[in-house]
């Protein structure tokens, strides 16, 4: 009977940690998951960005500037991207996607703006055809991080309940970030009639 008692006193912790343990990865596994239907869904945003410029830039050769920042805003957020990829989830690296983001959505939607102001442009097939592809493409990353966030949000919470936090903290589990919308990116427009 005292073998018995001994016995159980050692395998239900392990079994319990063990437990634990999977339920983390799981939840972990789900972040990383959430966050490559971003990945997907940005980067076939950033892949329809170029046909856009390449559409636009034969009537606006007096607005380069507009076109050229565009064409950065996009590298940069290629680059914020490939450096989340190679760690979801981390604190810095969301943080850098979603700054870069806001930048590249000012710089299309000036680009739009300016589309409205060119009648030929603004009746084009192939304009109109991109303009609603992106359209298209925001709202699935939109989804996209809504459940990457719930992801998160279920996977922090877990992290940091007891006893699953002593779990978390004794194999390394880091905190993941949400990713949110910059401040300026969520501003509603005034308009004045």
């Amino acid at each position: 009977m005292v073998i018995l008692i001994a016995t159980a006193a050692i395998v239900l912790p392990l079994v319990v940690i063990v437990l634990i343990y999977n339920r983390l990865v799981t939840l972990r596994v789900r972040v990383r998951n959430g966050y490559s239907q971003i990945d997907v869904q940005l980067r076939r945003r950033y892949d329809l960005i170029p046909n856009l410029v390449n559409a636009v830039q034969g009537y606006m050769q007096h607005e380069r500037g507009t076109l050229e920042s565009v064409i950065a805003a996009r590298a940069a957020a290629t680059q914020a991207i490939d450096a989340a990829a190679a760690s979801p989830g981390a604190i810095g690296t969301i943080g850098a996607l979603a700054a870069a983001n806001v930048v590249l959505d000012q710089a299309v939607g000036r680009l739009f703006g300016l589309v409205e102001s060119y009648p030929d442009l603004k009746a084009s097939q192939n304009v109109l055809q991109l303009q609603e592809e992106l359209v298209s493409t925001e709202n699935r990353v939109a989804f996209a991080r809504q459940a990457y966030n719930d992801a998160v949000m279920t996977y922090n919470t877990a992290r940091q309940v007891f006893p699953q936090n002593l779990v978390a903290s004794l194999f390394a589990f880091d905190e993941a970030a949400l990713y949110l919308a910059e401040a300026d990116a969520r501003a509603v427009p005034t308009v004045a009639l």
